[in-house]
């Protein structure tokens, strides 16, 4: 039996500098208790930024559903070079919190996600979503 029905796929583009979460994390007390962990404030500044753009998306949501996300990075230098895993989980963190996936768990393949080099010009995360059924797999982007 073929499925014809359409898979629903988002392209999202976020400018500027991808920047990792964990790296440079702040210690903060609050009052008398335990010490937290908190973001840079240089992650905080480009979520905040991602967010922004974010507001504007009008595409694809994938609530509940389990997806595919390939995301390439173009970085604007070689300084601070971040590891991809690092950025991945940023970026998916970004989109959870826009309210784009659900839930980063159902972020089942980051298949051909990669660092692609450097663009001065032009630094950015392009982001493909994929909606994919239980043992599917489909070529994105």
């Amino acid at each position: 039996m073929e499925n014809n029905k359409k898979a629903k796929v988002a392209k999202i583009i976020l400018p500027g500098r991808p920047i990792t979460k964990k790296n440079h994390q702040r210690i903060i007390r609050k009052g008398s208790g335990r010490p937290s962990l908190i973001s840079s404030r240089q992650y905080l500044t480009y979520e905040e930024a991602c967010l922004w753009e974010l507001k504007r998306y009008d595409g694809q949501r994938f609530k509940d559903n389990k997806v595919q996300a390939k995301c390439l990075y173009w970085m604007p230098n070689y300084r601070s070079w971040p590891d991809l895993i690092g950025l991945l989980q940023a970026t998916w963190d970004i989109l959870e919190k826009a309210d784009i996936i659900g839930n980063d768990q159902n972020i089942v393949s980051p298949d051909g996600s990669r660092i692609v080099g450097i663009d001065k010009e032009n630094p950015r995360t392009e982001v493909y979503i994929c909606e994919i059924g239980d043992h599917e797999y489909k070529e994105v982007g």
